[in-house]
């Protein structure tokens, strides 16, 4: 992977973090938002980190984050996991990075539908644009075998915790941009970032719901079209 390629890639990935705005023109006019307020408490310090190391990082670096999402999967944001999807599809170990990119896609969507701005949202789908391609067209090779990676996912997400700072969504939305624009703070300060909590777990499982639904109807539309 070009050191170019590394850079675009950081770049994609820490815009959904820290309110990144790309000019049409290119990287060269891009500038950071500072986000003020509640925006400013939210601690994406690990993940970021995390992805740093994936993507820049010396090899020794990046096998030792690489281990420590494995081994503590519950710590680490989203993005964490596309970032994992695709550097290991791209060192060959591709049903793997299969199984991350799918985890990471399913608890992005349980982030942005508990996030309270809406706008926010639109996270996932450049996420999925971002990693996405080549991920699918390998995995829609073999649809026994998606199948199957979809269900253990589910079931995966289901068992793991979310221990990580679930706002790191809000940083994308328009919330955190206009935060930065807010000079004396007032409604960064009392902006609410997400649904109540007493609503996570009922939205967690109507989002796994929604994901298996959502994926077998694509199953049969495939299928159907096959025969």
């Amino acid at each position: 992977m070009s050191n170019v390629w590394k850079a675009v890639m950081v770049i994609a990935l820490l815009a959904v973090f820290f309110g990144l705005v790309t000019s049409p023109i290119g990287l060269a006019e891009t500038k950071i938002v500072t986000p003020k307020g509640v925006y400013a408490q939210i601690d994406v310090r690990l993940a970021k980190e995390t992805m740093l190391a994936i993507a820049n990082g010396k090899p020794v670096e990046k096998q030792k984050a690489i281990e420590s999402i494995k081994t503590n999967p519950a710590n680490y944001a989203p993005p964490v996991f596309y970032l994992l999807s695709n550097a290991l599809f791209q060192d060959g170990k591709k049903d793997e990075g299969a199984f991350w990119f799918y985890a990471g896609q399913l608890r992005a969507r349980f982030d942005a539908n508990r996030c309270a701005d809406v706008s926010a949202r639109q996270a996932v789908g450049i996420l999925n644009q971002q990693y996405g391609t080549p991920i699918n067209k390998y995995m829609f090779q073999n649809i026994p075998k998606l199948e199957e990676l979809v269900l253990r996912v589910v079931e995966w997400d289901r068992k793991t915790p979310h221990n990580y700072d679930h706002r790191w969504i809000n940083l994308h939305g328009m919330g955190a941009m206009t935060s930065a624009l807010d000079t004396k703070n007032s409604n960064s300060t009392q902006a609410v970032l997400s649904l109540p909590k007493e609503q996570w777990n009922s939205i967690a499982e109507k989002t796994r719901i929604d994901y298996l639904s959502g994926f077998k109807k694509m199953m049969i539309q495939i299928k159907n079209k096959k025969q």
